[in-house]
């Protein structure tokens, strides 16, 4: 993995350690020469991340519609900043830029960036790491409800293990170089219908 996407809250939250770790996450991308690509803003934890990577030596590409490029502020420092002209553009270009995903904490648009990019690897459209860096547990109830997904029938298990968690972002990017994508099967036979 030398390209890594970060999805995460133009906010800062009200909780210091998200931006505390943040900032650690695009410090460590920086110390593995890895490059970031996220969503272009100098705000809230995107501003963190890419701060911490570019203070520490580190590449950054932001991605950010045109629409949102005020909005979000955009970051002035980036090594690149690409402009599109819709979410969708955005989160397709990021996946293509990319070798790999971590998810930090977010609201909305974060969970949508997330989900994308494991629908995307449950349809076999790419088979990248998706990692969840779970500070201070922000992430236990979604992945509670993961696992009633598969409890109840809704989400096949080898799908639920189309991501990793950890808290400590070494162990995440450990995690998220050894992954194996599950092997992506019909979801349906001839026999079910």
């Amino acid at each position: 993995m030398k390209k890594i996407v970060v999805f995460c809250g133009s906010s800062g939250g009200t909780i210091p350690v998200y931006e505390a770790q943040a900032y650690a996450l695009g410090k460590s991308l920086a110390a593995f020469n890895m490059e970031l690509i996220y969503g272009g803003s100098r705000l809230g934890l995107m501003g963190a991340v890419a701060n911490g990577t570019l203070d520490n030596g580190g590449k950054v590409i932001g991605i950010l519609p045109h629409f949102l490029k005020e909005k979000e502020i955009a970051h002035k420092d980036l090594s690149e900043l690409i402009l599109v002209d819709t979410m969708l553009e955005r989160k397709t270009k990021m996946n293509e830029l990319c070798d790999g995903v971590i998810t930090l904490p977010g609201g909305y648009g974060t969970l949508d960036e997330l989900f994308e990019m494991l629908t995307w690897a449950q349809l076999g459209l790419h088979t990248k790491p998706i990692g969840i860096l779970n500070t201070n547990g922000y992430y236990n109830e979604l992945i509670a409800l993961f696992k009633t997904m598969v409890r109840n029938g809704l989400l096949k298990e080898h799908y639920y293990n189309m991501f990793v968690v950890s808290d400590n972002i070494e162990e995440l990017l450990q995690l998220m170089q050894a992954y194996k994508a599950p092997e992506v099967k019909q979801w349906i036979s001839n026999k079910d219908v």
